[in-house]
């Protein structure tokens, strides 16, 4: 079933009849598995936040392709997943979805009609069957979600295709000035950066002057700081969901990163366009699905999440204007609690 959904289209999921007769035995169609919290939002209407006609393998760091996918604003729950907090944008395959007049009101989560699934009801068997197995050793569950199965329902996407940048446009996912923007940028890093490229620091430093002049964004890959031996440190502010905060100046962020990492997690140069700016805490982060082994791990020294901060793809290379929108994870010491926020804040 081909809708040819684009950006910013209305559309309604598809009852649970109509969308549980597209499934395996498997509880996936083509690969993609259709999660368990997936089921709360038929009948529901959604504009599509972007289309999914590529997306990204963090595990192998490349680009993928896929066919006939969205993604709506509706997010992964983690209460299927040993509560896991990654909060990754649910993959929709139009087979699951319907176009809708524009007349028709919009319904957001939490309006439709139909019941919540739970977990022993019997529509809900196939893909509640498909969330998880159990190691043969250690007894631990491995979970089995849309992240942790990417190769099963994607192809490989060279970077250098060109179609896939002819398909960001028109989908609207992307604006013309937009990929202009990622083509130029690439260029010039590619300069600096190669392993044969003459610019180095100086075409950083070109770069960081023409970004001040135009209120731009500064080199996003920049060497850390932090002197040899010295322990990653570490700031305790106990920031709760709501709070204001100020993400640190990307100087200052670099003085607390050894190797591109703080004690572990890494500072994406996705990042860099968000230091300098406030905003609220959307969640702490402390579990999580590994997209490796499907196994679920904790963070030793918990990380936040922002509203509306998450990887916009604009620097990466092979994975260049991926709408996947995975939420940056901070560390508290990057960030600076905003105590008496303006009336503008």
């Amino acid at each position: 079933m081909e809708l040819g959904l684009r950006a910013g289209d209305l559309v309604e999921v598809r009852s649970r009849t109509e969308i549980l007769s597209t499934l395996d035995r498997d509880g996936r169609l083509e690969g993609l598995p259709f999660m368990p919290q997936m089921l709360e939002y038929c009948g529901r209407r959604f504009t599509v936040l972007a289309s999914a006609h590529k997306t990204c393998d963090v595990v192998a760091g490349e680009g993928r392709r896929l066919v006939r996918c969205v993604h709506l604003d509706v997010r992964c729950d983690g209460q299927a997943y040993g509560g896991c907090q990654a909060a990754c944008l649910i993959f929709w395959k139009e087979e699951w979805l319907k176009h809708v007049d524009d007349s028709v009101p919009l319904h957001g989560a939490g309006d439709g009609s139909e019941p919540q699934a739970e977990a022993g009801s019997a529509d809900a068997e196939i893909v509640w069957r498909g969330t998880q197995t159990v190691d043969r050793e250690s007894g631990e569950p491995l979970y089995m979600c849309q992240a942790t199965r990417v190769p099963d329902f994607t192809q490989p996407l060279a970077w250098w295709d060109p179609r896939q940048y002819f398909a960001d446009w028109r989908s609207g996912n992307v604006t013309l000035g937009r990929l202009m923007r990622g083509f130029l940028y690439q260029a010039y890093s590619r300069m600096t950066l190669a392993r044969r490229g003459r610019l180095g620091r100086p075409g950083r430093w070109i770069y960081d002057g023409l970004q001040r002049r135009i209120g731009g964004i500064p080199y996003p890959i920049k060497p850390a700081t932090l002197p040899p031996g010295v322990p990653d440190p570490t700031d305790t502010l106990d920031l709760q969901p709501g709070e204001l905060v100020r993400v640190k100046d990307h100087d200052a962020i670099l003085a607390t990163l050894s190797g591109g990492t703080n004690r572990g997690l890494l500072f994406d140069k996705e990042m860099v366009p968000f230091c300098g700016h406030s905003f609220r805490v959307r969640a702490r982060v402390d579990a999580f699905v590994d997209e490796r082994t499907g196994r679920l791990r904790t963070l030793k020294t918990p990380a936040v999440t922002l509203e509306g901060v998450w990887c916009t793809s604009r620097y990466s290379n092979k994975k260049m204007f991926c709408p996947r929108a995975i939420p940056s994870w901070w560390r508290e010491v990057w960030l600076e609690r905003v105590e008496n926020p303006s009336p503008s804040s």
